[in-house]
């Protein structure tokens, strides 16, 4: 099987590079701070110091890392993963990152004649603890079927896009689809609170009717019982709030709607709730209401 580097163990990639792990790979991990590759190790994975070492000797090159500034330093940086690459590797960026970002690197890598696939995962910590990621990826076809077993190994199902940032659009349209939804279904709890409605026997009615939703369903419940762990940090969901606009402005298409759950969410984490749980936006609208959703 093909030697594998995973770079970036935070609440994703620790995950994704276990169920790697899982499936047989030879695995070399490195994460900024190391104690975080400390569980892959004593699972059989072997720890590099830098970037630059461990890749040195992987086939393939995956990495999750925080945002496109991460990005510019690991793979770029001093002791990157630009700085000890060879012919024939192939790279693939897990991150959440503007398309542009994929663009560079995939021309970055075609220098060092590596390819290169952006193949951002929809899914949050349970999912990928547990191998039910939906991955979405763009580059080269030939690249993504030689690659494929692996991501399999990490995810529920596997969704090629097309070109080198084809992975990384889709990643960012269906982010504002996670957003607006969640900010409808604060407006209607917030609503149905204010109307005197039961919020359990409204979120009863949303399991059943022809508008239901899988995010509803998992996440009203915890709306109600006022878990806000986070699963998704509401920081993180800001940093694709911007970027969505950033990607938005650049195509010049508009989102009034994304436009407005991105103020909502900017002002939530002003409110200092940026580490709870993504959902946590939603207090934003109760605080604006004055209501507590609750029964």
């Amino acid at each position: 099987m093909e030697r594998i580097a995973y770079l970036g163990l935070g609440t994703m990639g620790s995950g994704m590079a276990a169920n790697l792990l899982k499936a047989g790979y030879s695995l070399t991990v490195w994460n900024r701070s190391p104690e975080a590759g400390k569980a892959l190790v004593e699972k059989g994975a072997t720890q590099a110091e830098t970037p630059a070492q461990a890749v040195q000797d992987a086939d393939v090159i995956f990495y999750c890392l925080a945002n496109d500034q991460v990005v510019e330093e690991v793979v770029f940086g001093q002791n990157g993963i630009l700085s000890n690459v060879r012919s024939g590797q192939v790279a693939i960026d897990q991150s959440t990152v503007h398309p542009s970002t994929s663009q560079r690197q995939a021309a970055a890598y075609a220098e060092k004649q590596v390819e290169f696939l952006d193949a951002p995962v929809f899914g949050s910590k349970n999912e990928s603890a547990a191998g039910g990621l939906w991955i979405v990826v763009g580059g080269k076809r030939a690249v993504f079927d030689r690659v494929q077993p692996m991501l399999n190994a990490m995810s529920e199902s596997v969704h090629y896009m097309g070109d080198t940032g084809k992975g990384a659009s889709m990643k960012l349209v269906g982010n504002s689809i996670v957003a607006t939804q969640i900010e409808a279904l604060g407006e209607a709890l917030v609503l149905a609170t204010k109307a005197g409605l039961n919020p359990k026997d409204v979120l009863d009615v949303l399991h059943r009717v022809d508008f239901r939703s899988p995010l509803f369903d998992g996440m009203g419940q915890t709306l109600i019982d006022r878990d806000f762990t986070p699963s998704f940090a509401l920081k993180h969901l800001l940093k694709d709030a911007n970027l969505i606009a950033r990607f938005a402005q650049d195509l010049n298409a508009p989102t009034p709607a994304a436009v407005a759950v991105r103020e909502t969410i900017k002002a939530a984490v002003n409110q200092g709730w940026g580490e709870e749980n993504a959902s946590a936006f939603i207090k934003m609208l109760e605080l604006e209401a004055d209501v507590t959703i609750a029964p």
